[in-house]
């Protein structure tokens, strides 16, 4: 399977799994906890098979970068938590840090 599909999947998985997280409540209610548990399981497991092909570096900082900028827009969008100029411009700069990492990393080979 294509590694960046891999690191994808497990981008999307960390992300629902943090979401689960807040709607666990402290992990008192039993089917977001099994979400947290089902998500970042799926998560490590398809970034470790991404790792495979993709630096370590590279990879870790796309999921990061990518799944804090995601996190913050579920967050926003599902949780209605605030969101400001300063909290724009933060995901703007996550995000270009991710592209850069990307394009570090095609020039690199």
């Amino acid at each position: 399977m294509n590694a960046y599909l891999l690191l994808s999947i497990a981008i999307i998985s960390e992300v629902f799994g943090s979401s689960m997280l807040k709607a666990s409540e402290g992990f008192r209610k039993l089917l977001p906890s099994i979400g947290v548990v089902a998500g970042l399981g799926v998560a490590f497991y398809s970034l470790s098979l991404s790792l495979q092909n993709i630096p370590l570096g590279t990879a870790y900082a796309i999921w990061s970068g990518a799944g804090t900028a995601l996190t913050a827009t579920v967050g926003i969008v599902v949780y209605k938590e605030s969101i400001n100029v300063k909290k724009v411009l933060g995901l703007l700069l996550v995000i270009a840090g991710v592209a850069v990492m990307k394009l570090a990393t095609d020039g690199a080979h």
